[in-house]
């Protein structure tokens, strides 16, 4: 790879899934699999050391649910859950949302589907990316009257994650 956009089109090839250390963004090259959170931490950290300007890395919440995310399966539909607030990294390349997850990813099944975005610093995907989403989510289950404690919630959310993982198709946006 020679070029900013080789990079980029390298790991996006690269499949989907959780690293061995969440702080090790070489390890997307490494374990050749990356999720959201470290292929977009990776390309923004070589984006700063390259001096790639206008490139941001951005965490946004979504409401994750079946027609945005439709290989979470039924686990919603089974828990009597319309969405979960889930927490994807992305980048802002010129002020344009590009989501590099996987080969298939695509930004716009989400996009309206945005509840906030965060503008955030490559070291910032693994602890604070976690303690960000864990606030907002015992803020969604207070603010909403869920009948679930953040627990179960988080149960519900990892099983979502896992059926990603184990499940890819087209046009799946791949979170944590």
């Amino acid at each position: 790879m020679e070029t900013w956009n080789e990079l980029i089109q390298f790991v996006r090839k690269l499949p989907y899934g959780r690293n061995a250390n969440r702080t090790d963004f070489e390890l997307v090259i490494k374990e050749k699999k990356g999720s959201c959170s470290s292929k977009h931490a990776l390309l923004k950290k070589v984006a700063d050391l390259n001096n790639i300007k206008n490139v941001k890395l951005i965490l946004g919440i979504y409401k994750m649910n079946r027609q945005n995310t439709p290989n979470i399966g039924n686990v919603l539909i089974e828990n009597s859950i319309e969405f979960i607030p889930e927490a994807h990294c992305y980048l802002k390349i010129d002020d344009r949302r590009a989501d590099i997850t996987t080969d298939n990813s695509d930004f716009e099944k989400i996009e309206r589907d945005i509840l906030n975005e965060l503008e955030i610093e490559p070291e910032q995907v693994a602890e604070f990316k976690v303690e960000y989403h864990k606030e907002i989510l015992t803020k969604w289950i207070s603010e909403n009257r869920i009948d679930r404690d953040f627990n179960e919630i988080w149960k519900i959310r990892e099983k979502c994650i896992t059926n990603l993982t184990e499940k890819p198709t087209h046009n799946t946006v791949y979170s944590s």
